[in-house]
């Protein structure tokens, strides 16, 4: 069986709390069939509210949500088939981890010997067999969210939505989850809808993300492309760290122009730009430019160091260059035998290919 491209719909959404203000705007995203999609954006961008029209606690203001082919506007939140994960676990605190776990099924009228299965083999999933009498008091933060994530998928759902699922948990713990889930989603091939406002989350867990920003979608793409191809000056800032400069373009053929800043000139990969004259902010990641590089580069310049930090496996240089005493440099350690000293002058390339001539910000 082929997996449907457009298994979740959302055709033309509007969505508006006062009547004025929309805060989802004329959304169209389709998710296939066992796709793990990430609605990536700051707060207030629409990202949840998308999350919560999808899992029918909010209604669109126009347009149609469709779940494999069917409106499901109409359709109550718990005969949608789908599951939920929330920030807070939202576990019944008075309820052993096997009465969390059988309540979706006893409310879908499923027989007792079958609840027995389907407990078993969703604790089996996330790692939790023989935690069943448990009361989620006894558990740890990270238990309760596997317990919360079994409890998800333990009635077969068409589409799991997880809304900020690992907020709460500290560092390390959120990364060893995040691996976790990617694991279960590709072992089962559910759906699953992701909301998360952590780059890197979105980044190491989706097939594709979608960028939200003042309630539409700016960027949809797999997480290589939106990091080394973002399309707009927002999601290049919001993806990762960038290096900006703010300039005008002074020349321009098909795939370089220049831009001219101040009383320097860098060359850039023309993305938003089509004539000379027009106003463009240039990204540049910091990890594309090289310290005295041994290959001639497209832009090539002088730089005073101004800070030097160790992070463990890279070393991050923050340099006065082209007027910014604000431009970064990530340089890998396992590869680096650099002197790095503070107020010294270093020379810096970068290729034009790398440096995207977006829209001012």
């Amino acid at each position: 069986m082929s997996k449907n491209p457009e298994f979740v719909k959302f055709d033309k959404v509007d969505k508006s709390y006062d009547g004025k203000v929309l805060v989802v705007k004329d959304l169209q995203l389709d998710i296939a069939e066992g796709e793990f999609i990430t609605m990536l954006g700051p707060s207030g961008s629409g990202k949840t509210t998308c999350l919560m029209m999808l899992a029918g606690f909010e209604t669109p203001t126009n347009g149609e949500i469709l779940l494999d082919g069917n409106i499901i506007s109409n359709i109550p939140p718990h005969k949608r088939g789908i599951g939920m994960v929330f920030q807070n676990y939202a576990l019944f605190p008075h309820m052993t981890v096997y009465e969390n776990l059988a309540f979706p099924l006893r409310v879908r009228k499923v027989e007792k010997d079958e609840i027995d299965k389907k407990v078993d083999k969703a604790l089996s999933m996330v790692s939790l067999n023989g935690f069943e009498s448990r009361m989620p008091a006894q558990l740890s933060g990270g238990q309760q969210q596997r317990v919360a994530v079994a409890r998800a998928l333990v009635f077969d759902p068409a589409v799991v939505l997880m809304d900020e699922p690992l907020g709460a948990l500290d560092k390390n713990l959120r990364e060893s989850m995040q691996y976790e889930i990617k694991h279960i989603h590709e072992s089962i091939g559910v759906t699953v809808v992701y909301v998360t406002h952590d780059q890197s989350e979105a980044l190491t867990m989706s097939n594709r993300i979608a960028v939200f920003n003042d309630g539409k979608v700016q960027q949809l793409s797999d997480p290589a492309e939106l990091y080394e191809k973002p399309v707009n000056s927002f999601v290049a800032e919001f993806i990762g760290e960038n290096n900006t400069f703010n300039g005008e373009v002074s020349d321009i053929d098909k795939d370089k122009c220049k831009v001219k800043l101040g009383n320097a000139e860098i060359l850039a990969n023309p993305i938003s730009v089509k004539s000379k004259g027009e106003k463009t902010t240039v990204s540049l990641r910091p990890e594309r430019a090289l310290i005295n590089p041994t290959d001639k580069m497209d832009n090539m310049f002088t730089g005073k160091i101004e800070e030097v930090i160790y992070h463990g496996d890279h070393t991050r240089v923050r340099l006065d260059l082209l007027g910014s005493s604000e431009f970064i440099l990530k340089v890998p350690n396992s590869t680096s035998n650099l002197e790095l000293k503070v107020k010294e002058d270093i020379n810096i390339g970068w290729n034009s290919v790398d440096a995207r001539a977006l829209d001012p910000k």
